[in-house]
């Protein structure tokens, strides 16, 4: 099953000017599961910086595929960590180097115990452009402390102009990328 989902994915990638990959499980964000008595992670990343392994194997496949087949404007979203972020990838600060640089957003949920920040895992490289997520040692704050998020995306009819804005749980802009097509 999972190769049936990775060849469609590789065969969606050639089809748009803009590919936005939403994932459940974020890339780059160390996130271990706190049940569990020996490493186990609930994302990508595996938290070594190292070369990739596990889950981080099927990642840099699909990035590599990226790479070699001239794919560009690809954009990631994801979720399961509960602050926001925006992320840029570089290859030239990443352990594993066959793919192109690409910007990561992650926001949410809306209704949940707010946590984080997480550890960045080095494998992909990747660079903190914004954050917003609790002070250290506040965890699993309510809806009520104001420290739910969401993203938004905008694609301009005219000049094909990614504009993407992480927004409070009001609806208040936190921060603003906007993002040109090749």
């Amino acid at each position: 099953m999972v190769k049936a989902r990775l060849a469609s994915l590789k065969c969606d990638l050639a089809n748009a000017t803009w590919k936005v990959i939403a994932s459940n499980m974020p890339i780059g964000l160390v996130v271990p599961d706190p049940t569990e008595k020996k490493p186990n992670f609930e994302a990508w990343a595996n938290g070594d910086d190292g070369a990739p392994s596990g889950r981080e194997l099927e990642l840099a496949e699909i990035l590599s595929f990226i790479k070699h087949n001239d794919i560009p404007n690809v954009v990631w979203i994801t979720a399961d960590v509960h602050y926001t972020a925006a992320l840029r990838y570089d290859p030239n600060k990443a352990t594993f180097q066959d793919f192109n640089p690409f910007y990561k957003f992650v926001s949410g949920p809306l209704n949940a115990g707010t946590f984080g920040p997480n550890k960045l895992d080095g494998t992909f490289g990747p660079q903190l452009v914004y954050q917003k997520a609790p002070d250290a040692g506040q965890a699993n704050l309510p809806p009520s402390a104001g420290m739910q998020f969401f993203g938004q995306i905008q694609i301009a009819g005219d000049s094909e102009l990614m504009t993407v804005t992480l927004r409070d749980l009001e609806g208040k802009s936190l921060f603003i990328q906007e993002i040109q097509p090749e």
